[in-house]
């Protein structure tokens, strides 16, 4: 278990941030991609800026850091902040997983031109999700440097992941849902890397 200060701090860009909650909705999201956890964000984490976390949500209680205004949908937000929105306002428990080997300055370049590509992308509707989750699972001819119409987090994440060389092609997006990124999934990453087990976060809510 660590503390919200000492994750923050060995954070790297790549390493995955878990959540799950006991609402309504959160109930709604594991229910329809049949997973146990329902929220995964990436942090991004370059050079002397505050960690971040890349993710999707439905709200806008933070501000975007790459838009500099709060909207809804595909976010960058400061990571500290995220994590404390999402335990105190959201009533989510949250988890680290941390890639290892670290990524490359490469594979950090194209985490942020997924990030100027995608960002402000809108989230879909929790009414949507079912139909998406399984049209997921139909085989497709992947397209490089595809657009989205709207994700959700589990789309965000592996889309980066893919851009950044850690995930192959040929899946649909929607194939992925945050139980993907739970360790009870095998993720077959590319690279030699691999992702750790969960690590528990401890969150003061206030």
């Amino acid at each position: 278990m660590l503390t919200l200060d000492e994750a923050v701090k060995v954070t790297r860009t790549g390493d995955l941030w878990i959540f799950r909650g006991r609402s309504v909705p959160d109930r709604a999201i594991q229910t329809v991609t049949n997973s146990p956890v329902n929220h995964v964000g990436m942090a991004i984490v370059i050079e002397d800026l505050p960690p971040m976390m890349w993710h999707a949500e439905l709200g806008r209680s933070l501000p975007d850091l790459w838009a500099g205004e709060h909207h809804r949908g595909v976010q960058l937000h400061d990571l500290r902040a995220a994590v404390t929105t999402w335990v105190g306002r959201y009533g989510q428990r949250p988890w680290l997983r941390q890639l290892e080997p670290e990524v490359t300055p490469e594979m950090e370049d194209a985490a942020l031109r997924t990030v100027a590509r995608l960002d402000g992308t809108p989230f879909p509707s929790t009414a949507r999700l079912a139909g998406r989750w399984f049209r997921g699972r139909v085989p497709w001819r992947a397209r490089q440097g595809m657009a989205l119409e709207s994700a959700y987090c589990a789309e965000v994440v592996a889309v980066t992941y893919e851009e950044m060389g850690l995930l192959p092609a040929g899946r649909r997006p929607n194939w992925y849902d945050p139980g993907r990124f739970w360790s009870g999934d095998d993720l077959e990453l590319l690279t030699g890397r691999r992702l750790g087990n969960e690590i528990t976060i401890g969150v003061e809510r206030t």
